[in-house]
């Protein structure tokens, strides 16, 4: 059943990310919006098709075949069943389940699709698409068979067939048939008019709701990778220079500045970072506080604004697209009663979500490789500034932090795997109707993936800062905000004197990060 949050009105304009969030995860409330100008389109457009039938005209998908088959006319009698016949060829899927998460966010984005006004579907079409969230039915959809070119076809196939009965659902956490969930909640199975079976299928609200859930979860993944940057910065006693306002204001990019204030007040106070500015050149000073020492650290902890800040512009830019997408008519034909026209178009073409999605694997990916040289450098002796190797007290007998090193790099090696673009692997299908596929939908999967990768990887990286810091003297001489966030993981996490099993210690990081109780750093 959806929680007691505030209920979203679903009008097919507005939708945000933040609101697919509530709806996917939180279970918020979803209704059709009530204000007269979202009934009145639907209702029109649903009534402008079928005068368009009754006059004998050809209209894709509806008295024709579909894809390739569109030379094939049907007779009237034939119409209705034509449309149920939809779910009898694209319930083909493999693979293991999508999250619930990922359904439920596709389900509402078909709703919000349908809502429009330009899929000429009747009111209870996207009515139960929305009683299926609120009473928590979750479809059951094979991961893979998406090309993600007249939408997602076969993944939205099997969420479209539990409307008329068929199918598994997971329903209060079991997986069921969709009949007994259906009778549990109350509900009836629908059937389908002219059309409607279309447009359940065709549209880009698969690949949108996975990519919409994993940009914002890179949302808060980026700023706990500063934050790993900085506390790696104070455990190691580098200077923090990089990360001053003149420096970013004579290079000009946005995300750098954001990036460089996030890691200021992170290290706000600090009595570990060193300040070049306070230091003499004499060379008569302890090697640990000679100025040339610490001009030139390593690139990881001095480019940290310009290495990162381009991923900080990203999200911007590709929530922008995303949620343009989510408030888009996706599917085809599309059906305008205001100027009484049927399109035959191609708003189904994901290439817009694969190409923000792509993008932003290259900063997921360039997130783990800097994970990835920041703990090469916490745990090596050579460059950690007297820190002892795999920080661990007694080296020798006991390993440390390596086993955590070599999953970090498992991690990473497997993102690196997975960040090649998806969209460039296009595949001519469907009897070359499909000659060019946008594979929208593989870029959201692997998009997915890769944030669950990076999630770890986080995790993992910062336990081994958290680590670093207790070994050069503790909470104490950290700046603000990177002491709240050492002081959360150490909730969970404690300090290894000595080899043990670190699987758990990752799991609660992991935790803490998916269920936001980290103090994640904003500018």
């Amino acid at each position: 059943m959806a929680n007691g949050s505030a209920t979203i009105k679903v009008s097919g304009d507005g939708l945000t990310i933040e609101q697919v969030v509530a709806v996917a995860r939180a279970r918020a409330r979803v209704e059709l919006s009530d204000e007269p100008e979202v009934r009145r389109r639907i209702l029109a457009s649903r009534r402008f098709l079928e005068q368009t039938i009754e006059r004998g005209e050809v209209i894709y998908g509806v008295n024709t075949g579909f894809g390739g088959n569109v030379r094939f006319l049907l007779p009237k009698e034939e119409l209705a069943e034509h449309q149920e016949d939809i779910f009898r060829f694209l319930v083909c899927g493999t693979g293991p389940p999508l999250p619930e998460d990922a359904v439920r966010a596709a389900i509402l984005l078909r709703a919000n699709a349908l809502a429009k006004g330009y899929s000429a579907v009747r009111v209870p079409i996207i009515e139960s698409l929305l009683e299926l969230l609120n009473r928590g039915i979750t479809p059951v959809v094979p991961r893979h068979g998406s090309v993600g070119a007249s939408g997602d076809l076969i993944p939205s196939a099997h969420i479209g067939q539990v409307l008329l009965g068929r199918g598994e659902v997971f329903y209060n956490g079991a997986r069921i048939p969709v009949a007994d969930a259906l009778q549990r909640a109350g509900l009836e199975p629908i059937t389908l008019a002219v059309k409607e079976g279309l447009a359940l299928v065709n549209g880009t609200t698969v690949m949108t709701g996975v990519g919409a859930l994993a940009l914002h979860d890179g949302k808060d993944l980026l700023p706990l990778v500063l934050a790993c940057a900085t506390l790696s910065l104070e455990a190691v006693r580098g200077s923090d220079d990089p990360f001053h306002d003149t420096v970013q204001k004579v290079k000009h990019h946005p995300g750098q500045s954001a990036v460089a204030s996030i890691c200021r007040d992170l290290l706000e106070g600090s009595r570990y970072v060193r300040n070049l500015h306070n230091m003499r050149l004499g060379k008569d000073q302890p090697q640990e506080t000679r100025r040339e020492d610490a001009i030139q650290t390593c690139y990881s902890l001095r480019c940290v604004p310009q290495g990162l800040g381009p991923a900080w512009e990203a999200l911007r830019e590709h929530r922008l697209c995303l949620e343009r997408e989510i408030n888009s008519a996706n599917d085809n034909p599309l059906v305008d009663p205001d100027d009484g026209h049927v399109y035959h178009t191609g708003n189904f073409y994901g290439g817009h979500v694969a190409r923000a999605l792509d993008s932003w694997k290259i900063d997921l990916v360039t997130m783990g490789n800097w994970l990835h040289s920041l703990m090469a450098l916490l745990v090596d002796d050579r460059f950690n500034n007297g820190l002892p190797p795999n920080l661990v007290r007694n080296p020798g007998r006991s390993s440390g932090f390596k086993g955590m090193q070599l999953c970090l790099t498992s991690l990473v090696s497997a993102m690196r795997h997975l960040a090649g673009p998806s969209m460039i692997h296009s595949l001519a299908t469907e009897q070359y109707n499909q000659d060019v596929v946008s594979l929208g939908y593989h870029s959201a999967l692997t998009a997915m993936e890769m944030t669950e990768l990076l999630r770890d990887a986080t995790a993992i990286t910062l336990v081994t800062a958290c680590q670093a810091i207790d070994l050069r003297g503790g909470k104490d001489g950290l700046g603000a905000g990177d002491r709240k966030l050492y002081e959360a993981i150490r909730s969970r996490v404690a300090f290894l004197e000595q080899d043990r099993p670190m699987d758990r210690d990752i799991a609660a990081a992991r935790e803490m990060i998916q269920s936001r109780l980290l103090p994640v750093p904003q500018p």
